[in-house]
């Protein structure tokens, strides 16, 4: 019922011809499974955001972007769901990510935990320049656990929404048959 509601503000392949600046794109925005709402398409979607929302700076959107276009998954779900990082939650996520690295390296990658650095809005610049610093005193930890936890996150996503639509799709169907039972009572 849901999809029936949406599918009429989604584009069609026919809404790129009429829109002149995306004319040339047609060829790559106009494959139909990238606006479709099947479990395959919605599912890809989500892990393409999962991976994507872990890439550092704005190239979240356009990591997803390049996903959406080889992989030909739901566009829009893609750039939501990399909304899920943002300043609140990217430093507790690479925390994680950090954790997630010394764990899977060991010995290796025990790394001595700085204290996070203060955020000024005055100076964002300078800011920025102490959170890059931080980031890169976790050496192997980051650089190891960042990509796992993307990958991890990405394959829970995928098939979280999987089973969550099987889930859905099976107590639709109980919901018909009992229905249809009623009915012939």
């Amino acid at each position: 019922m849901f999809r029936r509601k949406i599918r009429k503000y989604l584009p069609t392949v026919d809404h790129f011809e009429r829109l002149p600046w995306a004319r040339p794109f047609k060829r790559f925005l106009g494959h139909p499974n990238i606006w479709a709402l099947n479990r395959k398409s919605i599912a890809g979607g989500v892990a393409a955001g999962l991976f994507c929302g872990l890439i550092p700076g704005p190239f979240q959107i356009f990591g997803s972007l390049i996903w959406v276009l080889v992989a030909k998954v739901n566009l829009p779900v893609a750039f939501a769901v990399t909304l899920y990082t943002n300043p609140l939650t990217i430093v507790p996520l690479y925390l994680i990510a950090v954790a997630y690295g010394q764990f899977l390296l060991g010995e290796i990658g025990e790394a001595n935990m700085q204290p996070l650095p203060q955020w000024n809005w005055s100076a964002w610049g300078d800011s920025t320049h102490a959170m890059v610093d931080w980031m890169l005193s976790m050496g192997p930890s980051l650089a190891v656990g960042l990509p796992a936890l993307m990958v991890t996150l990405s394959i829970l996503g995928y098939f979280s929404v999987r089973l969550a639509w099987n889930i859905g799709v099976r107590i639709a169907v109980v919901r018909r048959r009992r229905r249809n039972l009623s009915a012939i009572r």
